[in-house]
């Protein structure tokens, strides 16, 4: 009971940030998964609620989303998916969580230091096929596109939209590839299934605070989040 009321708390607090920030589901949810599934189990999981968020939230928002952006994010992330599978089969998942908190923290603390970058195509790519390999390896493709929605200055209305609009490939992409080759169980569908009445819960709740949220307060939750999850792979990779 004790497993399950935490799942649970951590499936709605994480479908509360997804939809009031637009990447946070996948941040918050799979560290903490790991503390209840294997990791194939909680990548799993991650990857099929994230998908069905992004569905439920899309019709709304779709107006904000900058659609050339997303094309190529979805391109990029195609040459990264196949890496990321092969490094979530050979790859030591401890030495795989320090090296994306360490890159979390560093960029992070760029980002606080007013770092800024212009956006080109070549970039896109870049951070598309990025979170291509983070979402395959280890169920998190929203570092990558926040990092870099950051620090071109985007607005919490275009970043929201169109990282859901990118989910909307990028998950369902990876599945597949997770299903193929590393196999699934039937917990992991009936764990989602009854993970749905709590995400529902929390996509209620986040779009309330989006809508009280101002673009300042935004920067600064997405920043605490970022520092929280980087120290937080850090020390769980240790243990």
């Amino acid at each position: 009971m004790g497993s399950f009321i935490l799942f649970a708390l951590i499936i709605l607090f994480a479908s509360f940030l997804q939809t009031s920030t637009g990447f946070g589901f996948s941040i918050m949810a799979t560290p903490f998964l790991l503390l209840l599934f294997e990791p194939r189990e909680a990548i799993q999981l991650n990857l099929i609620l994230s998908f069905v968020i992004s569905c439920v939230l899309i019709r709304k928002i779709k107006k904000d989303m900058d659609v050339t952006l997303v094309k190529r994010l979805i391109v990029g992330s195609a040459a990264g998916l196949p890496i990321g599978i092969v490094i979530f089969l050979v790859a030591d998942i401890n030495k795989l969580k320090i090296g994306v908190s360490v890159i979390v923290l560093v960029l992070t603390l760029l980002l606080i230091l007013q770092f800024r970058i212009s956006q080109t195509k070549v970039r896109d790519l870049v951070t598309g096929g990025l979170s291509g390999v983070l979402t395959t390896s280890i169920g998190m493709p929203g570092p990558p596109v926040l990092l870099y929605f950051s620090s071109i200055h985007t607005s919490k209305e275009k970043l929201r939209a169109t990282t859901l609009a990118f989910y909307l490939f990028i998950y369902p992409a990876s599945l597949i590839v997770q299903l193929l080759f590393a196999g699934t169980s039937k917990g992991i569908w009936v764990s989602s299934a009854v993970a749905l009445p709590v995400v529902l819960a929390g996509l209620f709740l986040g779009q309330l605070l989006f809508a009280r949220i101002n673009q300042q307060m935004f920067r600064i939750f997405l920043y605490g989040l970022l520092i929280f999850t980087g120290i937080y792979l850090l020390l769980d990779s240790w243990n």
